[in-house]
């Protein structure tokens, strides 16, 4: 079966075995961004290797060549970055899809570029908030307008930034904070950032923020859990071997769990620098999962433990996750919708609150339900998993998974699980 275009189906065979073996986990969407705006601010030639090649580095790639960066890809794993540090205003409004970090990121760093630039993206990244980004940069003297509060953004590059103070809300995305941070090591004098009230979403991919610009040649130091001096040092060109998706890992996990068996994915839990290999922690709990999972500091494995939890022996809240609410699409409607599909009251929303009611003994539906994933990898990806045990499962837009791990598919056909 080729791999699918989007507007197919895919239906997914309960394998009937308990699912082993090993599988090769795509690249860190996050840290392969992360080090692609990094190695772009750094004068000189860096090498990632163990990159993730997807929609969202793409994007993030397109981008920085557009405004005169030099990005190669010697092979389906390596980006080579040449840049004189610098930013050049582009030609033409940077389309970022819906990649996050990418827009994120980069509305931060265009105030480096010598010029006006704007930055859009699809349908579904016009309705994710931004404001509080624009807020914080304007406290930094960086002038970026967004009327409606989400991209497109325009922001006027000035060729640099001087340093300062500046409070930060991060409570709807820790994204925010990263891109203020790798910002400010490029300033002329230092930044001192503070989290305004003590909410923030997923604490953990801000270190992955700090870890990738101190390897670059950064210096941060942390002046409480919620502030950060960025002295002015700049970026140094480097070499990095980029970590595999903890995200995805959490897929593979769960079809293990599922099936009572176990998947290799190459890297031991404990070794990821990830926040979302929390989850594997609950997944071993499997079938006794807790009866109330905070789910704010690993929010992308959300999906996968909510499918989880539809066959745990007991119901499950989660709590702490109305950050899901602005990833790609609002993933609590979207999960407690689609898994209530496949029998009614499966899920439901609870404010900003999503219980599963679990049935360990979840029969099959009677005749194929086609779940849709609403353009969101992570719905795809999560609710294909429902497959694994039931019969009748069909995933609409297959083809979204590109956005992060374009060869999914393909990895649970490895294992041996038949897609019709």
């Amino acid at each position: 079966m080729s791999a699918p275009s989007r507007g197919d189906a895919v239906r997914v065979i309960p394998p009937g075995r308990p699912l082993g073996g090993r599988t090769t986990l795509p690249g860190s969407k996050s840290i392969t961004n992360r080090a692609l705006l990094l190695a772009a601010l750094a004068p000189g030639v860096s090498r990632l290797s163990g990159a993730l090649k997807s929609d969202d580095t793409r994007y993030m790639a397109q981008a920085l060549q557009a405004m005169g960066v030099t990005v190669e890809e010697p092979d389906a794993e390596r980006f080579t970055v040449r840049s004189d540090g610098r930013l050049r205003a582009a030609a033409a409004p940077l389309f970022l899809g819906n990649a996050g970090t990418a827009t994120r990121f980069l509305t931060a760093a265009c105030a480096l570029a010598d010029g006006e630039v704007v930055i859009d993206g699809d349908a579904h990244m016009r309705r994710r908030p931004i404001a509080p980004l624009l807020t914080a940069l304007a406290a930094l003297g960086v002038q970026a307008e967004a009327p409606t509060g989400c991209p497109p953004v325009t922001i006027q590059g000035r060729g640099g930034l001087e340093g300062g103070r500046v409070q930060i809300d991060a409570g709807l995305s820790s994204q925010y904070v990263s891109a203020v941070l790798m910002l400010a090591g490029r300033a002329e004098g230092p930044v001192e950032l503070t989290l305004r009230g003590s909410d923030i979403g997923a604490r953990g991919y801000v270190e992955l923020t700090l870890a990738a610009m101190r390897h670059f040649g950064a210096e941060v130091d942390a002046l409480s859990p919620s502030a950060w001096r960025v002295s002015p040092t700049g970026y140094r060109a480097v070499d990095l071997e980029i970590e595999p998706d903890a995200s995805a890992a959490t897929y593979f996990w769960a079809a293990g769990a599922l099936t009572g068996g176990e998947v290799d994915v190459g890297l031991s839990p404990d070794a990821f620098s990830q926040p979302d290999a929390k989850a594997h922690a609950l997944i071993a709990a499997f079938p006794h999962m807790p009866a109330e999972i905070e789910g704010s500091q690993m929010q992308d494995a959300v999906p996968t433990l909510a499918v989880l939890a539809a066959f745990n022996a007991t119901p499950v809240r989660f709590i702490g996750v109305a950050n899901l609410r602005v990833k790609e699409c609002d993933r609590l409607a979207a999960l407690a919708t689609e898994l209530s599909r496949v029998r009614p009251g499966l899920a439901i929303e609870d404010g900003d609150d999503l219980v599963i009611a679990s049935d360990p003994a979840l029969p099959s539906p009677e005749a194929p339900v086609r779940l849709a994933t609403y353009a969101d990898h992570r719905m795809a990806m999560s609710l294909a998993l429902l497959g694994l045990k039931l019969d009748n499962i069909v995933i609409d837009d297959p083809a979204c998974v590109a956005k992060t791990f374009p060869g999914y598919w393909d990895a649970l056909r490895g294992l041996g699980v038949e897609l019709a």
